[in-house]
């Protein structure tokens, strides 16, 4: 009996890794061991990268308040603490968009928790 191979499924396969190395310089784009290795680096890279992109948006989501709530004579730790004393429930991202396309409205909620 003779020996077979699945031509259609390898090819297939190198094609798959191929189209998702469009892009790439030199040798990574067109060889398919080398595009291999840097297809596998560049998906471990994105998988990371979704984690840390939450982490940055927070950390510059808090920075926005902060300057915000200072400018309006308190600091981001005692606005938070106040939002939660009364029981206002408005998530970080929301508020650095009102202190920076709204400040009048970010000035209310201060002044709302304040009093």
């Amino acid at each position: 009996m003779s020996r077979t191979n699945n031509h259609v499924a390898s090819r297939e396969r190198r094609r798959k890794v191929l189209k998702l190395a469009k892009g790439y310089w030199g040798a990574r784009s067109n060889v398919y061991t080398i595009a291999k290795n840097h297809v596998e680096k560049g998906l471990l890279h994105a998988y990371r990268d979704r984690k840390t992109k939450k982490r940055i948006f927070r950390r510059l989501w808090i920075v926005r308040i902060n300057a915000a709530a200072r400018i309006n004579g308190t600091t981001y730790s005692r606005l938070i603490d106040a939002l939660n004393k009364k029981g206002v429930e408005i998530n970080r991202k929301i508020l650095a968009s009102l202190a920076v396309e709204n400040p009048k409205a970010f000035t209310d909620i201060v002044t709302f928790t304040t009093n």
